[in-house]
Formats: C-alpha cells, sequence, structure tokens
C-alpha cells in the first residue's frame, strides 16, 4: 500500500506539485564545490514528498543531504524515493547544528521552506554564515520582496539589513497558489542569497543588531526616538531619519558611531 502524506497544517505544509518549478528550483543552486572534481555539500531543509529531492539527486556536482521533521513525509520517501534515505536525518532544522551534518566544508541550504518558520529559517543561516556561502529558497511571496528589498521600500525591515550585510540577494520568480497541494492563501517567490565578499562589519555585530531591531520596532519614529533605549546622542546626520532611509552601511556607520 502507497504511503500518502497528509499535509499538516502545524509545520505549514504545502508540497509542490509542478515538476517543471521543482526542476526550476534545483537548477537555480549555483555549484561552487570546494574545487576540481569535489561537488558541493548541499542540505535540503524539509524534504516533503521529493518533488525538489528527485532533481538535486540527479545532480552529480552536489553532494546532497536532507532534513525532514515529519515522520509521514519519511515513510513516503523510503517507499518512493529510497536514494535519499542513507543521507536523509529527521531533525528539526532550526535545533540542528550545521556543521555535523557534513564533516568539512561549506553547506548550500535549498529548499520549498514553511511559510511558519521562513524567518527563523534565515536568522539560522546568519548564525551560520561563515560555512553557509549559499541558499536557495521558496517562501511566501511578501517575504521574498523583504528580504530582496532596498531602502525607501515599505517592505524593507530587519531581516533585510541583516542578511544584505552578508549576501547578495537575488528575487528569481513567482509561484502561483495553485502550484501546490494544498493550494496557499498567498503567492510564492524564490530567491537566491549569495555570500558577498564582506568578512567584517566594521563595529560590533551585537550591537550592529540591536540598532537594526531597535530602528524597525517603531519604525515610524526617528532615529532620535527609536534608539533611545539603546542611547541618548544619535548622530545629527542620522537622528532625523526613519530607518528605511538607511541603507546596510548607513546602518554599520551608525552602530560603529555608538560604539
Amino acid at each position: 500500500m502507497t504511503t500518502r502524506v497528509k499535509p499538516k497544517k502545524n509545520l505549514g505544509q504545502h508540497f509542490l506539485a509542478n515538476d517543471g518549478i521543482a526542476r526550476r528550483i534545483a537548477n537555480a543552486l549555483l555549484c561552487e564545490g570546494g574545487g576540481p572534481g569535489r561537488p558541493m555539500n548541499t542540505l535540503e531543509v524539509g524534504c516533503g514528498t521529493g518533488a525538489l529531492t528527485r532533481h538535486l539527486l540527479c545532480r552529480n556536482d552536489i553532494c546532497l543531504k536532507g532534513i525532514e521533521i515529519d515522520g509521514e513525509s519519511i515513510d513516503y520517501l523510503r517507499e518512493n524515493l529510497p536514494a535519499i534515505m542513507p543521507n536523509l536525518y529527521q531533525a528539526d532544522f532550526l535545533k540542528s547544528d550545521l556543521r555535523k551534518i557534513f564533516a568539512e566544508g561549506d553547506i548550500a541550504i535549498i529548499g520549498n521552506f514553511p511559510y511558519n518558520i521562513s524567518s527563523q529559517i534565515f536568522f539560522k543561516v546568519l548564525d551560520n554564515k561563515d560555512i553557509v556561502p549559499q541558499v536557495v529558497g521558496m517562501l511566501q511571496k511578501e517575504v521574498a520582496e523583504r528580504l530582496a528589498s532596498g531602502p525607501g521600500n515599505k517592505s524593507y525591515g530587519i531581516l533585510s539589513v541583516l542578511l544584505q550585510a552578508w549576501y547578495d540577494i537575488e528575487y528569481l520568480f513567482t509561484v502561483g497558489e495553485n502550484e501546490f497541494i494544498p493550494p496557499p492563501k498567498v503567492k510564492s517567490a524564490v530567491i537566491r542569497l549569495h555570500r558577498n565578499g564582506r568578512t567584517e562589519l566594521g563595529c560590533d555585530p551585537i550591537l550592529f543588531k540591536q540598532v537594526v531591531k531597535a530602528a524597525f520596532g517603531q519604525r515610524r519614529k526617528t532615529l532620535r526616538n527609536s534608539l533611545k533605549t539603546l542611547t541618548d546622542s544619535v548622530p545629527p546626520q542620522f537622528a532625523g531619519l526613519r530607518p528605511e532611509q538607511l541603507g546596510v552601511e548607513d546602518f554599520i556607520l551608525l552602530t560603529a558611531s555608538l560604539g
């Protein structure tokens, strides 16, 4: 009897049903192995029913492992896509130590990310930015636009700044609701993150995060007011501005002036 996977609301599961889109996502991962003939370590987050997995397994230029929290999905993959089983971990990605999944080298991350934890996934990426040079992910269109957004846009926010400090972000394409089972109520989008050349922020990274969060936590206020919990002396060139008016480099300069 064929195992069936019932999409679970608490896991934010919407299974991609369009094979052509799955192939496009899998092919959006740029191969950057550790050297000639060395495949790129790649971790798929949330293998589900294997829509992406089957295309990733066909790529000889990557070393694929998967992580899946849902036991029913794992049973399905065991029956229908056994090739992934030796490298499939049943675990919560957000609680996993990425350095223990692959013995060495950088790790590219790819997946159809659950809507309910997509932001947390990217915070996890930031925590591991020294070993994660690339991310290809499908997520809610609104969130994808936020991550790729620049200064002056309403969607520009905390994760926009924190991610763009370390990654170049490309909005690749939009995916309609009816390409999933069950269809979500919103459109999805695929984005690609690629590590930029920055090795140091040029300011205290902990304070940088605090400044960005405090600024956007009260985004309608000027920085003079929104940063009162951190400082009483916001430099005059920033004091009258709102957070969406500052680019990444501006936030770095602001943080350095406070440190």
